[in-house]
């Protein structure tokens, strides 16, 4: 049985443990969209993690949705970023960049010029984001135009290799929580015609070409994937087949030689396993990849454990622990117990709930 703190290959580099850090927004951002100082701090604070996947970054500045979310589009964002890979390095562990377009889930506002969202499709979820005003509903989107569907596809291709540039190990792709790729794949929001629509084969046709892309650009063992098959987060339900949805895209992705699929289980932040996701064979999907398999979605120490030995998963994401145990890894070995965590300060702010949660050391 393999242990939670075994080493793994992954790609060119050697995880010390299977744990994760997942992704997580934290609304702190910098003039310009940079990660700032204590941007450098909360990453290197948490490098005893196997891996960190850094929290979701625009890849252009139509793709931003949020209020203080980071970019990787221009060079003094690569500039600000190569001070967090640096950090890191340097205390030993190994990061990744998630690699973002939130498509319909933002606010004219927050858009070059007032612009419009964009999307698969015109129509307008019942969802909101955070502006400059607060919480708001989302702009009404645009359909994105098929001719300017290889533009989009540059943006990942330039991002990827800024984040390279940036020194990241590798990067995720994020095709989850029904932001712009899942917003393609899903026939519940996707009403488009043409090559990218209708049929499972186009709906998945702009995930495999970025996919493409972006391992053509820094090589496919520095690419994974984060995909959430059952999650209807941001006000997108399920696809009307989903297992055939993701079992198509598996298939088109498998043969790339990904370095892994990062899978959020059940319902984004809620039950992982809910009477909704029978619709889904998890196991199955993963039988189809053949690769890595991260797991994701609310796992404590003994369930992550007994992913990992069971074989279900190779390595599990943890992302709120993280947040107020930046030693989680060493807690989790020695069964030593958690910080609480404080939900006040998960979006913007300072050092608070940001950097200032103390490690088993500062508290002996």
């Amino acid at each position: 049985m393999t242990d939670l703190f075994e080493p793994v290959e992954l790609g060119e580099l050697t995880l010390p443990n299977r744990i994760v850090m997942a992704p997580l927004t934290r609304n702190r951002a910098v003039q310009g969209l940079k990660p700032g100082p204590l941007a450098v701090e909360y990453y290197r604070q948490r490098a005893g993690a196997g891996l960190i996947i850094a929290e979701a970054t625009q890849i252009s500045p139509m793709g931003q949705g949020y209020l203080d979310t980071p970019g990787v589009y221009s060079s003094d964002q690569v500039r600000a970023w190569r001070k967090a890979t640096d950090a890191v390095h340097d205390a030993g562990g190994r990061i990744f960049l998630q690699l973002w377009h939130v498509g319909r889930i933002s606010h004219s506002s927050l858009l070059p010029d007032g612009a419009a969202p964009v999307s698969s499709t015109g129509r307008r979820p019942n969802a909101m984001t955070f502006t400059a005003d607060g919480f708001v509903d989302v702009s009404p989107p645009r359909a994105l135009r098929d001719d300017e569907i290889p533009g989009l596809i540059d943006d990942y291709r330039t991002a990827a290799r800024n984040a390279i540039e940036a020194g990241f190990d590798g990067v995720e792709v994020h095709a989850a929580n029904n932001y712009l790729l899942e917003q393609f794949l899903r026939d519940s929001v996707n009403d488009r015609e043409g090559p990218y629509g209708g049929s499972i084969a186009n709906r998945t046709r702009l995930v495999v070409e970025v996919m493409q892309a972006v391992s053509d650009a820094i090589g496919a063992q520095r690419v994974g994937i984060r995909l959430s098959p059952m999650t209807t987060f941001n006000d997108s339900p399920c696809d009307s087949d989903p297992m055939g949805l993701y079992s198509h895209l598996i298939r088109e992705l498998a043969p790339l030689g990904l370095a892994y699929v990062h899978v959020i289980e059940g319902e984004t932040g809620g039950e992982r396993h809910p009477e909704a996701a029978v619709a889904i064979d998890y196991d199955a999907l993963r039988a189809l990849f053949g690769g890595l398999w991260i797991v994701n979605n609310g796992y404590d120490k003994q369930e992550a454990t007994q992913a990992v030995a069971s074989g279900r998963a190779d390595l599990v994401a943890f992302g709120r622990p993280f947040i107020s145990n930046p030693d989680l890894v060493r807690r989790f070995e020695i069964e030593a117990p958690l910080n609480t965590l404080d939900e006040n300060t998960l979006y913007g702010g300072g050092a608070r709930g940001y950097t200032d949660y103390p490690t088993l050391e500062q508290v002996s």
